[in-house]
């Protein structure tokens, strides 16, 4: 084992595809605690507020650093250094400073070897966003993409050691065994934090469009608005969808649940659908959570061509559409559920995939990347460090 782990990122209670990452990352890597800790961060979100003004820190947390604080580097930095190695989630926008430039001076400060997992590689990034990135990972003893196309983009697009990137994938959790609910109609699935960008619209249109199968399809829209886009621009684009479905003539088909899932509603969910569509309009992300649960789970899917769904299923366990499309993201969807022998087949492919792709396989290679870092370091330092 390569000794005591510290976290920095956002942690429950904050519901974000940051935080439930780094938390099962922390359950895999330090199974009950006593060898981790997580330094969490705020970023004025509704749990945030709600955390911070209850003083909940939730579990494994040992400081809490907000990115309300522009000094609130130094001592998260402190609370780091109490461990054998740091893990660092990246992001813009989750630290303080302009894009998050807080976490630099943060990683300078380190008298530890640092791990940083870079969820977002930006194509087009501003020339501050760049400079900034190339900073990090000089800094950074070890850098994780969990794509090749995040690894390619960043040796391609910024000046980087490529000898301190690995790539490593998102983990998840084991849905394929969960029980399955019977439907009567083929269930069509969307699932994860909800916001412009999301691309619900199209499939709106796309479920319209497959009206004449019989039976037709039902489509549930799982999640909660996003933190940020609820500070900011309230309920207007999920209200903005019930419009649309209204208009379509399809709210009986569409099932709206604004929860944020536990593992095992999460996995029934998952399990009970034919097809989980990410109809997502983003042309820049590298890494999908919800795109890794499909696959592992065995459903098959269908995307359009984000970067992350353009590795992971051409040739593989599901289907791309063009972005904005919504004939061709029914015509695929169509496909799935009436073209004989098809969805078995797309599922079929996960088989040698999945297992790679949960939880502790993940955790292993984080672990044996940790013991590479620590090694890497000279005794005396390491010494001088203690």
């Amino acid at each position: 084992m390569a000794g005591t782990y510290g976290f920095l990122s956002t942690h429950p209670p904050t519901r974000c595809g940051l935080a439930t990452f780094n938390s099962a990352l922390a359950a895999h890597l330090v199974p009950g605690g006593a060898s981790g800790g997580v330094v969490r961060v705020t970023t004025g979100g509704d749990d945030d507020g709600r955390a911070e003004r209850t003083r909940v820190r939730g579990p494994g947390v040992v400081h809490t650093w907000s990115a309300r604080s522009r000094t609130g580097w130094w001592a998260a930095a402190a609370a780091l250094n109490r461990f054998d190695v740091a893990i660092v989630q990246h992001e813009y926008g989750i630290y303080s400073g302009p894009d998050g430039a807080d976490v630099l001076p943060l990683l300078r400060e380190l008298n530890v070897p640092s791990i940083v997992v870079l969820h977002t590689v930006l194509a087009h990034p501003t020339a501050r966003q760049k400079a900034l990135l190339e900073q990090i990972v000089a800094v950074a003893d070890a850098v994780v993409t969990m794509t090749g196309t995040a690894r390619d983009r960043l040796l391609i697009g910024y000046a980087v050691d490529g000898a301190k990137v690995t790539v490593i994938p998102h983990g998840t959790a084991d849905h394929a065994s969960a029980p399955t609910e019977t439907r009567h109609r083929p269930h069509l699935l969307t699932w994860g934090l909800l916001g412009p960008g999301k691309g619900i619209e199209w499939a709106l249109r796309a479920v319209a469009r497959l009206r004449d199968l019989q039976p037709s399809p039902s489509y549930s829209v799982a999640g909660r608005t996003h933190p940020k886009v609820l500070e900011h621009q309230g309920e207007a684009y999920r209200e903005s969808l019930h419009r649309l479905g209204a208009m379509l003539g399809i709210s009986n088909a569409v099932d709206y649940q604004p929860v944020y899932l536990d593992e095992t509603a999460l996995g029934r969910l998952i399990r009970s659908a034919d097809v989980v569509v990410l109809p997502y309009d983003s042309h820049e992300q590298v890494t999908s959570g919800v795109l890794i649960e499909a696959v592992a789970a065995g459903v098959p899917v269908v995307a359009t061509h984000f970067p992350h769904a353009v590795e992971l299923l051409t040739d593989g366990p599901g289907l791309l559409v063009p972005h904005r499309d919504p004939a061709a993201l029914s015509a695929a969807i169509r496909r799935v559920l009436t073209e004989p022998g098809l969805a078995a087949s797309l599922t079929n492919r996960t088989y040698s995939l999945a297992p790679t792709l949960l939880w502790p396989a993940v955790a292993a290679r984080y672990e044996a990347l940790a013991e590479r870092v620590l090694a890497a370091r000279p005794p005396a330092v390491a010494a001088a460090q203690r």
